[in-house]
């Protein structure tokens, strides 16, 4: 399956600043692709998504994203992350296990 454009382009950004370095514009960036991505995303771009976490909510973009990508078929943390890991991954993982039980 294919990745679609406004996911790569979302991807290609890299991870979320932080709210302390972001500027407005990059800012304005970030929210207008996340806005433009249409669910539910595929277990590819869910994948792809995750990886654009960053160091903390960024203004609430990241939990965007947690919905986001929680609106995949498949969970695209496949192994509880370690302790060390990304906050915003353990926390997908978590509310994975969360509705598992």
């Amino acid at each position: 399956m294919t990745v679609r454009s406004a996911v790569r382009q979302f991807s290609e950004l890299g991870p979320l600043p932080s709210e302390d370095d972001v500027t407005g514009g990059e800012l304005e960036q970030f929210d207008h692709l996340l806005e433009s991505i249409i669910a539910p995303v595929t277990a590819e771009e869910a994948e792809l998504l995750a990886e654009s976490f960053g160091d903390d909510n960024c203004f609430g973009l990241a939990w965007s994203l947690l919905h986001l990508i929680e609106t995949s078929p498949v969970h695209p943390i496949s192994a509880e992350p370690a302790a060390t890991a990304n906050e915003w991954v353990r926390r997908l993982w978590e509310r994975r296990s969360q509705t598992a039980d």
